[in-house]
């Protein structure tokens, strides 16, 4: 059924990967002698009259919506549980590719790397660790589905 539990774990974590467009990944950090904030579209600073992006990153911009919507159209297969489970690993490890090629993408950009300190981490970058944990929930919620239904099948 639809309206089980492992539905909305893959809706919030579907929330949760969208949550990178809005929350910066690293705050006021010192790029070129300026202070910058950095988040999946770019390094911008915030001036009086607006944000200013000094660098964009487009290709990981474009592909943070498939990453996101990845979990939602898991949830529509419920009726094939099994493909259900096997898709929810999968899922993972596109999070867990797309975090590290993010990752990647920061550290190359800026010239001479960051140096990030704890207080310097934004939002950003514990959405995607959040967005698996959500994921493994939705994975055991299902499998614990599957187990109840194989005894119901026992019964009769």
């Amino acid at each position: 059924m639809i309206q089980r539990i492992q539905s909305i774990y893959l809706f919030l974590a579907t929330l949760v990967l969208f949550g990178l467009y809005v929350f910066p990944l690293i705050n006021n950090v010192n790029i070129n002698g300026t202070i910058s904030n950095v988040s999946i579209q770019g390094v911008y600073q915030q001036l009086a009259d607006g944000t200013k992006y000094t660098i964009e990153f487009i290709a990981v911009k474009i592909l943070a919506a498939p990453v996101a919507i990845l979990p939602t159209l898991i949830i529509f297969f419920y009726k094939k549980r099994k493909q259900q489970v096997a898709l929810c690993y999968s899922a993972i490890l596109v999070i867990i590719g797309y975090s590290f090629w993010m990752a990647q993408t920061v550290k190359g950009v800026v010239p001479g790397g960051l140096q990030i300190d704890f207080a310097n981490m934004g939002i950003g970058m514990f959405l995607s660790s959040i967005a698996i944990i959500l994921m493994i929930f939705a994975l055991r919620a299902i499998q614990r589905d599957e187990k109840l239904v194989r005894s119901a099948d026992r019964l009769r």
